[in-house]
């Protein structure tokens, strides 16, 4: 699995002109399951990003997470989006394609753990929809822009 992680002071979600989602400062995490993906690579990679030490101390360095903030009393949400075009292969030509995206419905059963773990161990979680045409709004903070992957095994 993989994501990419953007620190944001805000983020949102709408479809058809209707907001499903939104988040004030934060982490977006566009999420990509990929052929042969597992519920464990999913643990793992949400225990990296809840750990991932992104916002500022004290002193301004990068030394707090997400849950660091939440558990300081501060606000630190986390809008998940489900994105397979991050599997996108473009070494053939200019038409990416996503022949190693996982199926739609492996898709969505590995975005639905994703989400039911992330509100078990996070306190303020909202997403988008599976599939859905979806306009994602950010205010992206720094910017921070981190990508991750787990593989199996890895």
């Amino acid at each position: 699995m993989q994501a990419l992680i953007q620190r944001v002071r805000r983020a949102s979600v709408t479809i058809d002109g209707a907001v499903v989602g939104q988040i004030g400062a934060g982490l977006l995490a566009l999420v990509c399951a990929e052929q042969g993906d597992t519920p464990a690579q999913a643990d793992k990679l949400l225990a990296k990003i809840l750990k991932l030490r992104i916002f500022g101390d004290a002193e301004g360095k990068m030394n707090r997470s997400v849950q660091d903030l939440d558990g300081a009393g501060l606000h630190g949400g986390l809008l998940i989006v489900s994105q397979f075009t991050l599997a996108a292969d473009t070494s053939g030509g200019n038409r990416p394609s996503f022949k190693n995206a996982a199926s739609p419905d492996q898709g969505r059963e590995l975005y639905d753990y994703f989400v039911q773990q992330a509100r078990a161990l996070h306190s303020d979680v909202e997403t988008g929809v599976f599939a859905a045409d979806m306009q994602v709004e950010l205010v992206n903070d720094g910017p921070v822009t981190i990508p991750m992957r787990v593989v199996a095994g890895g």
